[in-house]
């Protein structure tokens, strides 16, 4: 079964086309980062903007791969969450394109499709496993028990885990998009010259807080500033993204040991999944207690469109269609 997805959430442009929710046959993805780099991080209204732009030639790109709209089986678009114009530049695209040519609308949550981004890298994956979700605008632990069941263990109570390092970013001058940039500061600096704080809740062990290493970077640059210090700019990149990561890393594993897991499964996945600190972290940590460490392919982390339309597939197994009344929702 083929399904061509459409993904607008944020500042990505996509259309894919993907067989029985593995195989990639066609995956475009249009990025903005040239036009909110003059700002600084994404303006909504310009990101709306640029998605009307470019989303017909984008999906018309990932469907001549397949000879044209005749040869798909089902639309499935992302409606939530996201940026509320964005989302819904991509839905109504999809629905204008699912109803003029008799296709079924599959409704795709955002987050699912990150889940689902690891079952186009990783052939053998499957449910059941636990799931660390890190991007810009998410953190979450999650508890995958099958392919459209999830219960959500934990996630962050105040910024994204990928938010934090566009803001560390900003304070170290380094511009947007921060996080690409982090990463690549991080690796020239000793992640163990500055202690950043790491936060973890009693009442709730898989919830995340990055409030605090956000307002200690912020304070340390001030610090050095009103002393006339000279900031070490990659010591403050790689500290902060040690705090950042380990907290990840521990929360996950911790899942993965907590949970009765028939097989002990973790999958990383969103846009921070590309981080090498991470990676390289817990990667590590999986080795040490005995997990299978499943994560997407680097062009595969961010957001595109082949990852709603795996998803879409397993959607649409259980016969999750919508209507032309499908609405979009910026919060989950």
């Amino acid at each position: 079964m083929r399904i061509l997805g459409i993904e607008s959430s944020c500042d990505e442009t996509a259309a894919a086309v993907v067989e029985d929710g593995r195989k990639i046959i066609s995956n475009i993805v249009s990025t903005q980062i040239s036009i909110h780099e003059l700002y600084g991080g994404v303006v909504p209204e310009i990101a709306s903007r640029a998605h009307l732009e470019a989303i017909s030639s984008v999906t018309e790109k990932a469907l001549a791969e397949v000879g044209g709209i005749d040869n798909i089986d089902a639309v499935a678009v992302t409606n939530a969450p996201g940026l509320i114009g964005a989302l819904l530049v991509g839905l109504g695209f999809a629905k204008g394109l699912a109803f003029s040519a008799g296709k079924p609308l599959i409704p795709v949550h955002h987050i699912r499709g990150h889940v689902a981004a690891s079952y186009l890298s990783n052939p053998d994956l499957k449910p059941p496993f636990v799931a660390l979700i890190v991007s810009g605008g998410h953190s979450h632990l999650v508890h995958v028990k099958d392919y459209t069941d999830y219960t959500i263990l934990g996630g962050t109570r105040d910024d994204a885990a990928g938010e934090s390092f566009d803001k560390a970013a900003r304070v170290l001058g380094l511009g947007y998009p921060g996080g690409p940039k982090m990463d690549a500061l991080a690796k020239e600096g000793n992640p163990d010259a500055i202690h950043f704080p790491r936060v973890h809740f009693a009442d709730a062990p898989f919830d995340f807080s990055f409030s605090g290493v956000k307002t200690s970077i912020i304070n340390y640059a001030h610090n050095a500033a009103q002393t006339g210090k000279e900031l070490n700019k990659p010591d403050v990149a790689a500290s902060f993204s040690k705090a950042v990561c380990e907290i990840l890393t521990e929360k996950a594993v911790l899942a993965v040991n907590t949970l009765d897991l028939p097989e002990k499964r973790l999958v990383v996945a969103g846009g921070v999944a590309a981080n090498s600190m991470l990676r390289s972290m817990i990667t590590a940590a999986a080795k040490k207690n005995g997990i299978s460490l499943y994560i997407p392919d680097l062009s595969l982390c961010g957001d595109n469109a082949a990852m709603i339309a795996a998803q879409g597939f397993y959607e649409y197994s259980i016969g999750r269609v919508a209507s032309t009344d499908l609405n979009a929702f910026a919060t989950e």
